[in-house]
């Protein structure tokens, strides 16, 4: 396996260490363990008070896996409203904290982006009826709808949107401080309809930011999609402000390389790591920054998979720097997400239909 050509490489890392040479064998390690089997799974989310798991698919249900039991019921069903077609579809969920609405987001039928909230009923169901459009968004192209959800600052729930799709940034969207595409949006989840959601711009210069999460601390980790080179990860520190404000970069900037030339953006905040198309992967799937107790050697570091390649890595990343890497699994599929739940677990989704635990091997 080649050695990553990215910031570590220049840094003289190889795959499994770190700066000051510590070995492949003390780096942390993992395995993945099948829990369950669904369709297209995209995005994946637990509910406070709740044991289940609930599971999006892309072409539009949200499936409730009990694990005690095995078990499956539908919590949510959207394939009226939207279905699986490229990156369109049922792109992502999140529970509000009080554990009463589900938030879901999806492309409808014209291919625009549609958050909506739904009220749970007994039965761990959501009530398709209660549904409440919270906000829209346009998209000029059929690609790049972003589609994840995370709350994070004042409570307030936070949307991930792409630049627009095609390719190149066309309409330079992500830099234009006019438009919600190529942003994190943050809205009042509890708005009693979209005009009342107050929807602010949070961060600019996102090419398509699958995933994004806040973790404990509130520093906001971005895995931003890349164009013809150069994957990346990012964050933002609690301390700078969680991201508010930030800009990363796009499409001024693919990774550290200079892109549209015509696009500034002058002290943006650079990635913490990126990794070059080729053996590594070509397309990240967002990520976690690991809490999990069951996980200890782990705690700390961000882990993420590639659609391209299937491969799960970890990164330990220490201010502006990342100071170690290890590769975790190797082809694990078509991965979608890399997600932390309620309890700490962390989840790894693949298209072709597995949901697996990440767990401690020894």
């Amino acid at each position: 396996m080649r050695k990553p050509i990215s910031l570590l490489a220049v840094a003289g890392f190889i795959l499994g260490g770190t700066l000051d040479g510590v070995g492949a064998a003390q780096m942390p390690s993992a395995r993945l363990v099948k829990v369950t089997n669904a369709s297209k799974p995209v995005d994946i989310a637990s509910r406070p008070g709740d044991d289940g798991l609930y599971i999006a698919e892309q072409d539009g249900l949200v499936i409730r896996y009990a694990p005690k039991t095995k078990a499956k019921t539908t919590a949510l069903d959207l394939t009226s409203l939207t279905g699986a077609s490229g990156e369109r579809g049922l792109l992502g969920v999140a529970f509000h904290p009080n554990g009463q609405f589900l938030f879901a987001n999806y492309t409808d039928a014209a291919g625009d982006t549609i958050v909506a909230r739904f009220r749970m009923t007994t039965g761990n169901v959501a009530d398709p009826a209660t549904r409440v459009e919270l906000f829209s968004l346009e998209q000029p192209y059929a690609n790049h709808n972003g589609g994840g959800l995370a709350f994070g600052p004042s409570n307030r729930l936070y949307i991930g949107t792409g630049d627009g799709g095609s390719r190149d940034d066309p309409q330079r969207f992500a830099l234009d401080r006019k438009s919600m595409l190529g942003k994190i949006i943050s809205i009042d989840p509890l708005a009693r309809n979209k005009r009342a959601a107050d929807p602010r711009i949070w961060s600019i210069g996102l090419r398509n930011p699958w995933r994004f999460e806040f973790d404990n601390d509130m520093n906001l980790w971005v895995a931003d999609v890349g164009q013809d080179k150069w994957e990346e990860v990012s964050v933002a520190w609690a301390t700078l402000g969680s991201g508010r404000n930030a800009n990363f970069g796009w499409s001024a900037y693919e990774g550290f390389a200079r892109f549209n030339k015509d696009q500034t953006a002058r002290n943006h905040l650079a990635p913490v790591y990126v990794y070059e198309h080729g053996d590594d992967g070509c397309s990240i799937s967002g990520g976690t920054r690991v809490r999990s107790p069951k996980l200890p050697t782990l705690t700390g570091w961000y882990v993420f998979g590639d659609y391209c390649t299937g491969h799960i890595t970890a990164i330990e990343v220490n201010g502006k720097k990342t100071t170690s890497i290890t590769r975790l699994v190797e082809n694990a599929g078509s991965v979608t997400a890399v997600r932390t739940v309620a309890s700490g677990d962390v989840y790894v989704l693949e298209l072709g239909g597995t949901v697996s635990l990440l767990t401690q091997r020894g």
